[in-house]
């Protein structure tokens, strides 16, 4: 049987990850974080990586990301790639990821792309305010990612803000369902299940 797939889309902070990963134990899935799938910098010195504007689409390498869902949603098994977000390169480890009976397709740009679009059976968006979705990032940032206070503001008010009124949140026409990144997250997983079962989706 072919994967079902789900993809969760939203501005950095909003819920997303934390979202995908309850519903990938609930259901449970494979998640196909598009963070894996960022350009790989290891060309160019460690201060001009430290300056790309990440929250753009043209940051993450669409065409492999495109090919490699064909695969899964085809039932067949890929190489997902590892990104280093200290060093902003790729790493040459890779990660197997098997299609099961449901697949999640978790990310800013989820909803961006119509060749990625087309390949999901369920489109969410998750929404928060922009001082909760700031806070989540700058205390995930400073601790999984190396990252200063000072940096992590600057690099949310000169991009991270700014591209997601430009990409982002303008791919919430695309969902079918919205959700508040700062509702019970049993709440929005409730709804999710819902409208996967309401779908051809359910597979007991």
């Amino acid at each position: 049987m072919l994967p079902y797939l789900i993809g969760i889309a939203g501005c950095s902070g909003a819920g997303k990850s934390e979202l995908a990963a309850r519903l990938a134990e609930a259901l449970p899935a494979e998640i196909l974080s598009l963070d894996s799938y960022y350009r790989d910098l290891s060309h160019l010195p460690f201060e001009q990586r430290a300056e790309t504007n990440f929250d753009a689409p043209e940051a993450l390498d669409e065409a492999l990301l495109s090919a490699h869902l064909e695969l899964l949603a085809e039932g067949q098994t890929i190489e997902k790639p590892v990104y280093d977000f200290v060093q902003h390169i790729r790493s040459p480890a890779c990660e197997r990821v098997e299609p099961g009976r449901y697949l999640i397709v978790e990310g800013l740009f989820a909803l961006y792309w119509e060749a990625v679009r087309r390949r999901l059976a369920l489109k969410v968006f998750v929404e928060a305010p922009d001082e909760v979705c700031f806070q989540r990032r700058l205390d995930r940032d400073v601790r999984q990612r190396g990252r200063t206070p000072e940096s992590v503001r600057r690099q949310y008010e000169r991009t991270v803000r700014p591209m997601a009124e430009r990409y982002i949140l303008p791919t919430r026409r695309f969902a079918d369902l919205l959700l508040s990144g700062v509702d019970p997250l049993e709440r929005s997983l409730a709804k999710v299940l819902e409208a996967v079962r309401g779908g051809a989706g359910w597979q007991p």
